[in-house]
């Protein structure tokens, strides 16, 4: 049986075809797997383990049932959901990683990310991904009412969204630059750890890259989100296969 690589399902109530699809993939194939590593962005928004969300104990649900059938599940925060906290994944089943986590895939030491610290050109999202990613910002927003965590999701959704809009109007192929990975970024990355390949997700532009990093032949291995299809990773003791499913 494979390993299973997922990552940037932006699972939201608002599309509920994605996560009858994700469903459907934990009980047909993921549950007969040899793990499953989620590599972040599992939900679109996740402001905190108290927020009552039908959408998350369904999936709460299916990666349990996944994780009773004995297969180890895997999760590692993305830029949406970093606030899924030990509650909701004990609940789930799953495992907490690090970002950046080194494993072992049928012998071969691989580094896998979320992604987004790849992408150091864009300056201001990593200073926004510092301040959020310290323990005591989440502390001082978590103890928050649930209304004011709403709110301030939906705000910084929107300034978000009106950010990419700006700079995708000001200089469309600036925007795509600063928004995928930099490449000095991702070689020193893979020297750093001392590893050949590395799997991650956040840009949503599935591929399998072949470089040079630290004197010696690597690949990056980049998942798709689940906008319009599934995005799958399948590992076996043979290879590398990054394959979509059936599109929505």
């Amino acid at each position: 049986m494979p390993t299973l690589f997922v990552s940037d399902l932006h699972l939201d109530p608002a599309r509920p075809e994605v996560t009858a699809l994700f469903l459907r993939f934990l009980r047909e194939e993921a549950a007969s797997a040899d793990a499953l590593y989620v590599l972040g962005d599992l939900f679109e928004a996740w402001i905190g383990d108290d927020d009552p969300s039908e959408t998350g104990d369904a999936v709460a649900t299916g990666l349990r049932t996944v994780a009773d059938a004995g297969v180890p599940v895997y999760f590692m925060h993305g830029n949406r959901d970093f606030l899924v906290g030990r509650d909701y994944a004990r609940g789930a089943g799953m495992r907490l990683l690090p970002d950046p986590a080194v494993v072992s895939l049928y012998g071969e030491p691989v580094l896998l990310m979320h992604g987004d610290l790849l992408c150091s050109d864009d300056t201001a999202y990593q200073a926004f991904r510092a301040q959020t990613r310290d323990p005591d910002w989440q502390a001082r927003f978590l103890a928050q009412p649930l209304a004011a965590r709403q709110a301030f999701a939906a705000q910084a959704r929107e300034a978000s969204m009106a950010r990419q809009r700006q700079m995708i109007e000001g200089d469309r192929a600036g925007f795509e630059a600063v928004t995928d990975v930099t490449p000095a970024t991702v070689e020193a990355t893979l020297a750093r750890y001392g590893v050949a390949t590395l799997v991650h997700g956040h840009t949503h532009r599935p591929a399998i890259h072949e470089l040079q990093a630290g004197g010696r032949a690597c690949r990056r291995i980049v998942l798709g989100d689940w906008y319009e299809q599934g995005s799958v990773l399948r590992v076996t003791p043979d290879g590398y296969a990054l394959q979509s499913l059936a599109p929505l």
